[in-house]
């Protein structure tokens, strides 16, 4: 690990948080040539907590990348998704090839195997090392750590999670916010039933808006957990008294069979899912992932969000350089407006028509009704192209609906 840069010119970039956003952008700053520092409290590999599903276009992204999903042991390609309706009825819905539109991987071992890659593409990586301060000047910020670092950069990025130190110390934290959801999850081991290789999603009736997800993970393991909307029937604090309940009904151990235990304790934490409405830049601070809360309103995933946010800002540093600060906070704050912003609308109004027993019935049943929806259902659900596509006709382009997912060339 370096020491502080006493008097060297000050870095293109500084990343506050190591995770998905932060590697992203620093792996695209670094390959472009520019002077990358990368702070992130913690040391790799770290635990996160997560639902570790990978959507379409987070594989596309990581293939562009070069990412080797060998890298990550726990990789587990799905090819269908199994959703139960309150009443019990199941629908399973096909993610067809060629390539990969959903994987299922542990975010300790991804996020360390994308931090290596910032590190291999020339980054200079802190690990234990927290943000204490940051102020700006007119042509850089300057940050001081936790272990007396000073470090200087013509620009920061804010991928620090919901509760960024990085908007604290600028004075742009939203006080009091926590969170549209809050999630519950646990890794199991000895999983004999059909959630050992398929992903099933349940909509119980008891957390209604929200819903209990079996992942697979490799070697008979899965994650598993339940998210709930804030300001729903079921109070955040009942989480944990609900949780074995959910575990013991007849619909959960069939899926994952009679012999499954836990393999450490259960993680809660709360998902931002509020693009749109919160400040995405201030002055040479751009915020990125879960700091800019732009996870998916309607299925609580946000990895390829954090990843997209992360090239998005790092790309618009390139293009206009140290001196045009209001130039890159225009282009970022733009490529987040046209492609997340109209997607998450609709999201949340489609989060409302599930958020009822009768909602939930009725869209697991029309989505399932015939081949074709059961096949676009699924490809739509993980991202395989923009949500609102329909309506943005400034993102049509030829084969939209007719992509590979990611990795097509690479044999499963």
């Amino acid at each position: 690990m370096a020491g502080d840069q006493g008097g060297m010119e000050p870095a293109d970039v500084l990343v506050v948080g190591g995770g998905p956003a932060g590697s992203v952008a620093a792996i695209t700053l670094a390959r472009a040539g520019r002077r990358v520092v990368l702070i992130d409290k913690a040391r790799f590999p770290r635990e996160k907590t997560c639902g570790d599903g990978l959507t379409a276009g987070a594989l596309r992204l990581l293939d562009d990348l070069g990412f080797e999903p060998d890298s990550v042991p726990s990789w587990h390609p799905v090819d269908k998704v199994v959703l139960t309706s309150p009443s019990g009825s199941r629908r399973t819905f096909p993610l067809e090839r060629p390539g990969l539109h959903a994987v299922v991987a542990r975010r300790s071992e991804l996020d360390h195997a994308l931090l290596a890659m910032a590190a291999d593409a020339g980054a200079e990586i802190h690990e234990g090392t927290a943000l204490a301060e940051a102020r700006q000047t007119d042509d850089r910020v300057i940050v001081r750590t936790d272990n007396g670092q000073e470090l200087t950069g013509r620009y920061i990025l804010g991928a620090d999670g919901m509760w960024s130190p990085l908007r604290k110390t600028l004075g742009v934290a939203e006080p009091g916010y926590r969170g549209e959801w809050h999630a519950f999850r646990q890794y199991v081991s000895n999983v004999t039933g059909p959630g050992a290789h398929e992903l099933h999603v349940v909509f119980d009736q008891r957390i209604l808006p929200g819903y209990f997800w079996a992942f697979p993970l490799a070697d008979g393991r899965a994650n598993i957990g339940f998210g709930i909307q804030r300001g729903g029937k079921v109070e955040i604090q009942a989480m944990k008294q609900l949780w074995p309940t959910l575990l013991a009904d007849p619909a959960v151990t069939e899926i994952l069979g009679p012999d499954t235990e836990p393999e450490a304790p259960h993680r809660a934490w709360p998902i931002p899912a509020r693009v749109g409405r919160v400040d995405l830049h201030v002055d040479r601070a751009l915020f990125i992932g879960d700091a800019a809360a732009v996870t998916d309103p309607l299925t609580g995933e946000g990895i390829a969000q954090a990843m997209e946010t992360g090239r998005w800002a790092a790309q618009a540093i390139i293009t206009y350089g140290p001196d045009r600060p209001a130039a890159v906070s225009e282009q970022y704050q733009g490529a987040v407006e046209q492609n997340l912003v109209a997607d998450h609308r609709l999201a949340n109004l489609l989060s409302r028509a599930i958020s009822t027993q009768f909602g939930a019935e009725w869209s697991i049943r029309l989505a399932g009704s015939s081949a074709w929806s059961r096949r676009n259902f699924a490809r739509w659900l993980f991202e395989d192209y923009p949500r609102a596509i329909l309506v943005t006709p400034r993102r049509w382009r030829r084969r939209v609906f007719d992509r590979p997912g990611g990795f097509a060339s690479t044999p499963r």
